[in-house]
């Protein structure tokens, strides 16, 4: 269903794909960007970025869940931080490298950004995902 593909071309991402092939007929979610919002509607990991995407990574798991997927079934994600600091990029990275959005490897981009929606949000994660036909057919 899924084809994960690395152009021996391009120097070898480390833990995602340069891209997912996905074949004709399979249905595709394109999921809203995940937020650190508990189900209440309250922030979770005020100041914490580490803390945050792995809320995000949660209510991500939940959005896919309600549609019929999950993490594996991911193709690409966007990955946004607010943050100048790669450093701190690289601790969103290694939450998402520890999820299971690492088993594909998936196609994602990892941005640093100025502000997102919320106030005091410092991490979301938008998605594009194939949705696994329940009775195994393509």
């Amino acid at each position: 269903m899924i084809r994960r593909v690395t152009s021996p071309a391009l120097f070898p991402p480390p833990t995602y794909s340069h891209a997912s092939v996905v074949e004709a007929g399979t249905r595709i979610a394109f999921l809203a960007g995940a937020v650190p919002l508990d189900a209440e509607g309250g922030l979770v990991g005020d100041g914490d970025p580490v803390r945050q995407a792995e809320q995000v990574v949660a209510n991500l798991e939940e959005q896919l869940r309600a549609v019929g997927s999950d993490l594996a079934h991911v193709l690409s994600t966007e990955v946004y931080v607010v943050s100048g600091d790669t450093a701190v990029l690289s601790a969103v990275w290694e939450v998402v490298e520890a999820s299971g959005l690492s088993a594909g490897p998936h196609a994602s981009t990892l941005l640093g950004v100025a502000c997102l929606g919320y106030s005091g949000q410092l991490v979301e994660i938008t998605a594009t995902a194939a949705v696994p036909d329940p009775e195994g057919r393509s």
